[in-house]
């Protein structure tokens, strides 16, 4: 980084030094997704060697959410205090090992700890990435820069579930996980030797003593931290609505390669190959996302919310058509746009969870979206459409789905209404460049 470089209004490091790390940045949470989701095709072929049920098989994605609910919280207290990149670092070779460890297993029980431990190191990432993102750019670009970090999610999601078929078809399921975790190994020890933005202490204004009086700085009491999440009903409905999107597109991710071998008796690698596109048209929803909602807050204060309500009732129409109404060429075309507008959603729900909280307190804010959409979404999701399917069949089963997106869209809609009494209950802290 050039020592004499321009830093420009709104930003701690120089524009070029700043895209490089949100380069790194993008490349991790890819890696992030990949090896999450390469398990997605590799399901007939587990299926078939330790012949476990779909439940059971849901399990192996389960396993990863588990262990985000479990670490993410007390991680993202490291991160708020600590260093964002240290950690990010250290957790992502610890989840690119467990992933190569995973080609590794003779077991369905040793393949369930590789997995277990893949969520150990995914745990922090999110958090600190997240915090990490809304410290570099300005708050108006906010929404932009999430959309366009969050395109990671299903660009690697799909890159993950189209290379797994790709490589278990002519390399063995288990090379699959071994050839996955490499690159994300080398990005993370990049990682760790970057810069960052110096720890935020936790302070707040005091109430002057004598009117006109100096406004005093004082820490910040736990009490005080825990009001900045409990008493904001804009933020606390944004982290249910993630969670209600979220059970929605893992339980796609997860299934919908097995709903096209099983209902149209289609090729495992095509089957992959073709749910991926699903997924990778969020590519493009995300990014959009988050720009649109950026310009439409110039002119509505609430627009991250409301922008949102209005994405996810429309996904929850394509989804309905496309497992309720229509089969075939007709169905597909209904996947691919809830693929495009499912994820729009995600830039202004994530800058949401960032703007309402006071910026020591970020990293943490978006733990507690993450172990929400985790729980009751993530680890849920799966496991119940297979549960489903394994009563009925994987068509009635991801049938379901369209509810949890209106479920996500009301709470929205209801989060907007509270969004200018909650963003005015924020602390404006500027941050300093570590040095």
């Amino acid at each position: 980084m050039k020592k004499n470089a321009e830093i420009l209004p709104g930003y701690i490091f120089p524009r070029g030094y700043t895209n490089y790390l949100f380069g790194l940045l993008f490349l991790l949470y890819m890696f992030d997704y990949i090896d999450r989701m390469v398990v997605s095709s590799l399901l007939p072929y587990i299926k078939s060697e330790f012949g476990v049920s779909d439940l059971k098989l849901a399990s192996l994605m389960s396993a990863v959410y588990l262990s985000i609910i479990l670490l993410t919280f007390p991680v993202s207290l490291i991160i708020d205090r600590w260093s964002r990149r240290r950690t990010i670092g250290v957790m992502a070779a610890i989840w690119s090992l467990a992933t190569a460890a995973a080609a590794l297993t003779k077991s369905f029980g040793q393949l369930f700890t590789t997995r277990t431990f893949i969520g150990i190191g995914e745990a922090g990432y999110a958090p600190g990435g997240s915090a990490m993102l809304s410290g570099l750019y300005p708050i108006e670009k906010r929404s932009w820069m999430m959309g366009l970090w969050n395109a990671a999610i299903p660009l690697g999601s799909a890159i993950g579930v189209a290379a797994g078929g790709f490589i278990a078809a002519h390399w063995g399921w288990r090379s699959a996980f071994g050839i996955v975790a490499l690159p994300g190994l080398i990005i993370a020890i990049l990682f760790f030797f970057s810069k960052d933005y110096k720890t935020v202490k936790l302070i707040k204004n005091g109430v002057p003593k004598v009117r006109g009086a100096k406004i005093e700085k004082i820490k910040m009491t736990t009490r005080d931290m825990v009001r900045e999440f409990a008493e904001k009903p804009s933020l606390l409905l944004t982290y249910f609505g993630m969670m209600a999107v979220v059970f929605t597109t893992t339980s796609l991710l997860t299934w919908l390669p097995s709903y096209f071998t099983r209902v149209y008796d289609m090729p495992r690698q095509q089957s992959s190959t073709k749910a991926s596109l699903v997924m990778l048209l969020a590519v493009v929803g995300a990014p959009l996302g988050g720009f649109l909602v950026d310009r439409w807050r110039r002119r509505k204060p609430n627009a991250r919310l409301v922008f949102p309500g209005i994405t996810s009732l429309v996904a929850a129409v394509f989804c309905f058509l496309a497992f309720v109404v229509f089969k075939d060429t007709a169905q597909y075309l209904c996947l691919l746009m809830f693929g495009l507008t499912v994820t729009m959603f995600i830039p202004a729900a994530g800058a949401i969870t960032q703007d309402l909280v006071h910026p020591g307190l970020r990293a943490t804010s978006y733990a507690i979206a993450v172990v929400i959409q985790n729980s009751l979404g993530a680890i849920l999701g799966p496991m119940v459409i297979g549960a489903i399917s394994d009563k009925t069949n994987i068509g009635t089963a991801l049938a379901v789905l369209p509810v949890f997106v209106i479920l996500a869209s009301s709470l929205f809609f209801i989060g907007s209404l509270f969004y200018k009494k909650d963003i005015v209950k924020v602390a404006e802290i500027e941050l300093e460049a570590d040095k």
